[in-house]
């Protein structure tokens, strides 16, 4: 079996610092891509927690028999895309804050 043992710093202690060769793949640096430690946060099963920053835009979308409502999310410390569009219902029930600082009441 070939695996690395990776060096991570004292933060990172409670994560599993082994990985087989196979989920590791070449790396060519891009500042835009380095998260600051101090920023990450991780649960108890050390999943990384990632938090909506704030709500863009609204928009509706219609299904066959129904008409959705999503909203535009930027999200933070997000690698591919910054913002994705979530179903407005569930942000509303999880991030409420989020709303208060928007006005798309009339809008939707």
């Amino acid at each position: 079996m070939v695996s690395y043992r990776l060096d991570l710093p004292e933060e990172l202690n409670h994560i599993h610092n082994t990985f087989h060769v196979s989920q590791l793949q070449k790396y060519l640096v891009d500042d835009s891509m380095v998260v600051p430690l101090e920023n990450i946060q991780v649960d108890d099963c050390i999943n990384y927690i990632e938090r909506p920053v704030a709500i863009l835009d609204p928009k509706t979308k219609a299904l066959r028999n129904d008409v959705v409502g999503l909203v535009k999310v930027h999200w933070q410390h997000r690698k591919d895309s910054k913002w994705t569009w979530e179903p407005e219902d569930e942000m509303r029930e999880h991030y409420p804050k989020l709303f208060a600082a928007t006005n798309f009441e009339d809008e939707v």
